[in-house]
């Protein structure tokens, strides 16, 4: 009868460690590089480079899969080995150049406009000039900074402290990131027991996820800082620190605002704790207007983030109303409709529009599992905004991980899978000749991993091996 070999959680870690390697090796040629260092997609260093990223992709995929099945056998680890994991698969990256967005480039001229006292959300990098406003990406050379002036300010600190220095600047942001997902990490195992969820599993979805490493890590992006003031005000506020839930929240907030949403969460929690509704509802808003006054006052960015909110609409992001919008301008343009140019607009403001009603009912339903609600109210948002981001999925997942049901932490996975394929690893739009070599990289992957499991098949199981 055919052998059932037990999954390793050494094997998990050490071929989840080969992926990460082979992501941090590929982006030498094919990662988000400096400008300078860019090489033509058709070159063989860059091709090769491209191989090994998705390469190295699967393989991450792999490990997680199989590690998944060990978090749901009898004996799973303890939430410090996933911790552990967690580090040993992001270890590789640290070093690595940016990869899957060049988004970090864009924080860091930011940091240094604002370290030198221009404004960031009237103005572009363009009015930085030099070198470090020529790395960021050409969409967003001319628009405002959406981000909050908690994030402005320590990238403006960053900036200080690196002097500019674009290899030091990418280092220190990435640590950045790096403590907002060990925060993540932290908050995410106390919010799944309070949820009556499984911490292990919890782990396995919201932190060990290979989003997490790909766009967090590798990718440096600011919402790892958004994501673990969040789940730590959340678990303030469930350990009964309102006040303090409420600040760290709006902190989230003001590094990037859909987490906003949590302070309904906290709302619910001291009516839970038998505070009445309008004094939960009091303390909470003016928590959240002290703290966004004195973190303001403290970074000196002043209050125009709230008018740069809309610098993510833009024709150059992707979007489901985006594209439904682009097809309805179309169509006009053929009728010969004035209306043309109000098309996409207009679906923009329908995708708010039905945002805001999911979040609405998400809230009704769901009052009473405010974690879960919170979770589901981002994931919303995320996907019926006017930009979709890949990363943009860890917004809804990780609180999803802790406190959803089991069904839908297993359609979360899914969606995982999926969106770790979806980019490349310059950032850029892909051609036909990348999209081929990505698939070569992949299959390739697929053919080791296929060898190594007959391999191993083939071997004789150990005594102590259960048999089917």
């Amino acid at each position: 009868m055919p052998v059932v070999r037990s999954v390793d959680l050494r094997r998990c870690r050490l071929l989840g460690l080969a992926g990460t390697a082979a992501l941090a090796a590929g982006g030498e040629t094919a990662g988000a590089l400096p400008v300078r260092e860019l090489l033509a997609p058709a070159a063989g260093r860059a091709a090769l480079g491209l191989v090994a990223v998705y390469f190295g992709i699967v393989l991450l995929l792999a490990a997680w899969a199989l590690l998944g099945r060990l978090v749901r056998g009898p004996e799973p680890p303890a939430a410090r080995a996933l911790l552990l994991t967690l580090a040993l698969w992001s270890a590789p990256l640290l070093l690595a150049p940016p990869l899957f967005s060049r988004d970090v480039y864009s924080y860091l001229a930011q940091g240094a406009m604002a370290d030198a006292g221009i404004d960031v959300y009237t103005h572009g990098p363009a009015r930085l000039g030099g070198p470090l406003a020529d790395e960021v990406a050409p969409l967003w050379q001319h628009t405002g900074a959406p981000y909050g002036p908690v994030f402005i300010g320590v990238s403006a600190v960053l900036s200080g402290l690196t002097r500019g220095e674009l290899p030091a600047g990418v280092v220190g942001m990435r640590l950045v990131a790096l403590a907002g997902v060990a925060v993540m990490a932290l908050a995410l195992a106390r919010l799944a027991r309070h949820s009556g969820a499984d911490p292990a599993a919890a782990l396995w979805l919201g932190a060990l996820n290979p989003l997490v490493l790909l766009h967090l890590v590798a990718g440096a992006h600011n919402d790892a800082v958004m994501l673990g003031l969040l789940g730590a005000g959340l678990v303030a506020a469930l350990g009964r620190w309102p006040a303090a839930g409420a600040a760290l929240v709006t902190l989230a907030a003001l590094v990037k605002a859909p987490a906003a949403v949590g302070l309904g969460a906290v709302v619910v929690l001291q009516i839970r704790a038998g505070h009445r509704p309008v004094r939960a509802l009091l303390t909470t808003t003016l928590t959240a207007v002290v703290t966004t006054v004195a973190a303001t006052a403290v970074t000196g960015t002043g209050y125009g983030w709230a008018a740069a909110l809309d610098t993510p609409v833009s024709t150059g992001n992707w979007a489901l109303t985006s594209l439904l919008g682009s097809a309805t301008r179309t169509l006009l343009e053929r009728l010969g409709s004035g209306l043309a140019h109000l098309a996409v607009p207009a679906w923009h403001a329908l995708g708010l529009a039905c945002a805001a009603g999911a979040v609405l009912l998400v809230w009704v339903r769901l009052r009473h599992r405010p974690v879960y609600a919170v979770g589901l109210s981002l994931a919303a948002v995320a996907a019926l905004g006017p930009a979709i981001r890949p990363w943009y999925a860890l917004w809804g997942l990780y609180l999803i991980a802790a406190a959803a049901p089991t069904a839908v932490r297993h359609r979360a996975a899914a969606v995982t899978g999926v969106l770790a394929l979806a980019t490349l690893p310059g950032g850029g739009p892909a051609d036909t000749g990348q999209l081929a070599l990505a698939v070569c990289g992949g299959a390739l992957a697929a053919i080791v991993l296929w060898q190594a499991h007959q391999s191993q098949q083939a071997r004789p199981a150990p005594a102590l091996d259960p048999v089917a």
